[in-house]
């Protein structure tokens, strides 16, 4: 028999590095506002702690590029307000065909600073470039260990955010009754036995797209999910050592400086994955093409990538985040397929997504390009 339901003004599903953000604005524009974020695993257990966490200054449409610039505003300022937070600063180089700089320039930030340079790629590891290839500076990046930054906000936001971490939804079925407000709500069947009820749910699911508690929901957005594969080098990172991208090949190699090795990160073309599956580890087939891409700029370490991590995310027909209402009254809100950006976007995401709620407490709602620096 299913245990009495509980009330919320908001639910998040899914604490990652989305969901937490979306309740730390909630909190800060409405407070008061009764927020319950529900976790299968632990907070930040998914994509998020898989994440390179790497944050390029950029955008391929004018919509991304606003993003990106209000997401690194908005890190910076966390960053300044909490040193030890798990966000590094990084220097970082851009390599790419001499032919490719007006198109550079358009998708990189102002504040990016791009300078051509025709100093070492890289620092320590001595990149070999591809022909005719130029090489730029860039400002402005960072990267982050994703799942350390979500446990800190998790920690900050406790006293505000009831957290239900290990709790499945198993059914999200809008217009229910709600006898706690007028108009209808939201409900929430939990793995627990018991019911939510919630004015407004905020589905930020990251790759699991079809589970079944809301696959006919999202099913309209049309988006996809992906494969992501990211090699460990076992390779101790120098002091002056740069991030690079490899922007026509849409790779990059970085120096995790926090965890001691390099990363390198490149396209991986298997589509229509199960986020289950890739519990399963790297397949050889994963680490063989990763190598053979390695070795076009570093192939004395091709062999020394011993290990990385395999993990997947929602990609977007468009190629921008998708934040919309999925039901006809708006109480249920999607916000993800970031296409591989889901860290580097997170916090204009989650501003974009809490603009589409109606927050009990009386606020300014900032414009849809002016988003809350909250």
């Amino acid at each position: 028999m299913p245990r009495r339901a509980h009330v919320a003004d908001v639910a998040v599903v899914g604490g990652g590095i989305v969901g937490c953000l979306i309740a730390r604005q909630i909190t800060a524009r409405a407070p008061g506002t009764s927020v319950v974020i529900l976790e299968r695993e632990t907070v930040g257990g998914g994509a998020s702690r898989r994440s390179a966490g790497l944050h390029c200054p950029r955008g391929a449409t004018e919509r991304v590029r606003s993003m990106a610039q209000y997401s690194q505003d908005y890190y910076n300022k966390l960053k300044d307000l909490d040193p030890a937070l798990s966000i590094h600063r990084i220097a970082l180089s851009v390599v790419a065909s001499a032919a490719s700089e007006p198109r550079l320039r358009e998708i990189y930030l102002d504040s990016a600073r791009l300078t051509r340079t025709d100093g070492p790629t890289g620092g320590s590891l001595g990149i070999h470039h591809p022909e005719k290839s130029q090489v730029w500076n860039c400002e402005g990046a960072q990267y982050a260990d994703v799942y350390t930054l979500v446990q800190a906000l998790t920690r900050d936001l406790r006293h505000l955010v009831s957290f239900r971490e290990g709790v499945g939804v198993e059914a999200v079925e809008p217009n229910a009754d709600d006898r706690a407000r007028n108009g209808g709500g939201v409900a929430l069947r939990l793995s627990t036995g018991e019911t939510l009820m919630a004015h407004q749910v905020v589905l930020a699911p990251g790759p699991w797209l079809a589970a079944l508690p809301w696959r006919d929901l999202v099913a309209p957005l049309g988006a996809r999910v992906k494969k992501i594969i990211a090699l460990h080098i076992d390779r101790l990172p120098a002091a002056g050592d740069r991030a690079v991208v490899f922007q026509d090949e849409d790779a990059f190699l970085l120096p995790l400086k926090d965890r001691g090795h390099w990363l390198f990160s490149y396209t991986c073309q298997e589509w229509d994955v199960d986020p289950g599956a890739t519990a399963n580890g790297l397949s050889l087939d994963n680490v063989g093409e990763a190598r053979e891409s390695l070795r076009r700029y570093v192939p004395e370490l091709a062999e020394r990538a011993l290990s990385g991590r395999v993990f997947c995310d929602a990609y977007s027909s468009t190629g921008e985040p998708e934040v919309r209402a999925l039901d006809a009254d708006g109480r249920v809100v999607f916000a993800g397929a970031a296409s591989g950006s889901g860290y580097r976007l997170a916090p204009a995401i989650a501003s974009d997504a809490v603009d589409l709620l109606s927050l009990p407490a009386p606020r300014s709602r900032p414009a849809q390009n002016q988003r809350s620096q909250s």
